[in-house]
């Protein structure tokens, strides 16, 4: 297994295991990860501090611009409201993002089902 395989599977547990600290150093390890893992990052985020959540979703929204394939403008708009709404504590957010990036297929997520 590759350091970044096991960095990314470190991700998916702490992730898993809602534990934030273990996820930012796997995350770190990890350098960049993949959307997806970036918002399984963003939702735990919401939860333990939401705090800081809207500077993350900002930057996730920024790799989400760069790496969709094709993105429109209602699609962006749609993903900046649903991150609004994540910041603001509704969770249910997060199903609409991933729905986001299944349709505008970012050439560098993976990990999608």
């Amino acid at each position: 297994m590759t350091s970044q395989g096991s960095a990314s599977g470190r991700l998916t547990r702490a992730i898993k295991q809602r534990n934030l600290f273990a996820a930012e150093m796997a995350m770190r390890e990890l350098g960049t990860p993949s959307l997806i893992d970036a918002l399984d990052y963003l939702d735990l985020l919401a939860e333990v501090k939401p705090e800081k959540v809207e500077r993350a979703a900002v930057r996730w929204h920024g790799r989400l611009e760069l790496e969709a394939a094709a993105m429109t403008i209602p699609e962006s708009q749609l993903a900046l409201a649903a991150l609004a709404s994540l910041c603001a504590g509704e969770r249910d957010a997060v199903a609409i993002l991933r729905r986001v990036i299944r349709r505008v297929r970012p050439t560098l997520s993976h990990h999608m089902s």
